[in-house]
């Protein structure tokens, strides 16, 4: 998993075997270490609802995205064609902006593998 940060917006990255424990009903975790300071940790999960929801301190977020449209990007690939959702923000902060997609390059080299091996 990637995650890339840029103001108010989040962009989240997985390959197809990533995809595959999401769509599993596991979890991604990602962390990162910032030297001595502190580490910063990530996971996503998929549930049922119809909108993302981003919840914990930032140091260990949990980032929750709708099952149904994964399963809907999921059975499109390789596309590069992501999801994007709309998380709000405190008081008159402008929401978050969250962008998520499918390494397109994995799902096409997956693709083309599958061709040439049946």
């Amino acid at each position: 998993m990637k995650l890339q940060f840029d103001r108010q917006q989040l962009r989240v990255r997985i390959d197809e075997d990533e995809l595959a424990t999401l769509l599993g009903g596991g979890e991604v975790s990602i962390a990162t270490h910032a030297g001595e300071a502190f580490v910063l940790r990530c996971t996503l999960q998929l549930h049922a609802h119809q909108a993302a929801r981003l919840d914990g301190p930032a140091t260990q977020c949990h980032l929750h995205l709708p099952e149904a449209a994964v399963r809907d990007l999921a059975s499109r690939l390789p596309t590069r064609d992501g999801l994007q959702f709309s998380i709000p923000g405190h008081e008159q902060t402008e929401p978050l902006r969250l962008l998520f997609d499918v390494d397109v390059r994995d799902s096409a080299r997956r693709l083309k593998t599958a061709r040439h091996n049946p």
